[in-house]
């Protein structure tokens, strides 16, 4: 089906002017998705799978999540911080002595990016939080939304922010990809819509937090299912990425959209 895609921006609660690229069908009134891009911010392959789902009749809507720093947060300067961050062993990426270490062999736009992005995270994404919870309201401000029928995906950081918003907010249906768990765990008393993970079999880093998601999970009874892709590197469903898995990204891509379909339409 052909659909609306364009580029746009509106006022976030702390006046802040939120990017973002929303797509729809041309006609009618359907259920919203918002779709969290990944590490490397709104790029096309994100665009890309916003335009996915609206043509299987949902309106989108991808936000920049990196608007606030713009200036610097961009998918160039992300990656080429990143190759740095990977020479860490994963269980050192979380250490700040290990960082500044390493920040001492970056280019000044890259130590500006990781301050944003590593030493300063927790701050960041209590502020993506609180933008996404500005992103549901303004889908639900558009006459062609169905207000009332709203989802919510993200991968990689998105999957994690994907987890917070699904205990901040009762969508009607969430799909992590690859997420982080929800800080903190027992927040996930508050989630109320059903949850559909999904996590590639050797995230290693990603994975260690299922067994204490499960235990959550169960104990306080929540719709939760996920699937683990055996051999799938983490982000396998970014076709444009060295780890995309064509097999697990096909069969995420029909699950999923199974799940909105039975639960938001």
């Amino acid at each position: 089906m052909e659909t609306k895609n364009q580029d746009t921006s509106f006022e976030c609660a702390d006046r802040t002017m939120m990017s973002a690229y929303i797509c729809s069908l041309k006609d009618g009134k359907h259920p919203g998705i918002i779709v969290i891009h990944e590490a490397f911010g709104l790029n096309e392959q994100i665009k890309g799978v916003a335009r996915r789902y609206a043509q299987e009749g949902y309106v989108t809507l991808a936000p920049n999540l990196f608007t606030r720093n713009s200036d610097i947060m961009n998918e160039k300067n992300i990656e080429s911080t990143m190759r740095y961050m990977w020479t860490i062993p994963p269980d050192k990426r979380g250490d700040p002595d290990a960082i500044q270490t390493l920040m001492n062999k970056m280019s000044e736009t890259e130590r500006k990016v990781a301050n944003l992005f590593f030493l300063g995270r927790e701050k960041m994404e209590r502020e993506m939080a609180q933008d996404l919870m500005d992103c549901k309201s303004y889908l639900q401000s558009l006459d062609f939304v169905s207000k009332d029928r709203l989802g919510i995906m993200g991968f990689c950081l998105g999957g994690g922010l994907t987890y917070q918003l699904s205990t901040m907010y009762p969508f009607k249906a969430s799909v992590p990809f690859y997420g982080a768990n929800p800080k903190p765990l027992a927040s996930i008393e508050n989630i109320s819509g059903p949850v559909l993970a999904f996590y590639a079999g050797e995230d290693e880093r990603i994975n260690a937090g299922i067994p204490t998601l499960v235990e959550a999970i169960v104990k306080y009874k929540k719709q939760f299912s996920f699937k683990i892709y055996k051999g799938a590197q983490h982000s396998f469903f970014n076709e444009t990425r060295p780890s995309y898995n064509k097999e697990a990204a096909d069969d995420a891509w029909e699950t999923s959209l199974a799940f909105f379909n039975k639960h938001l339409k």
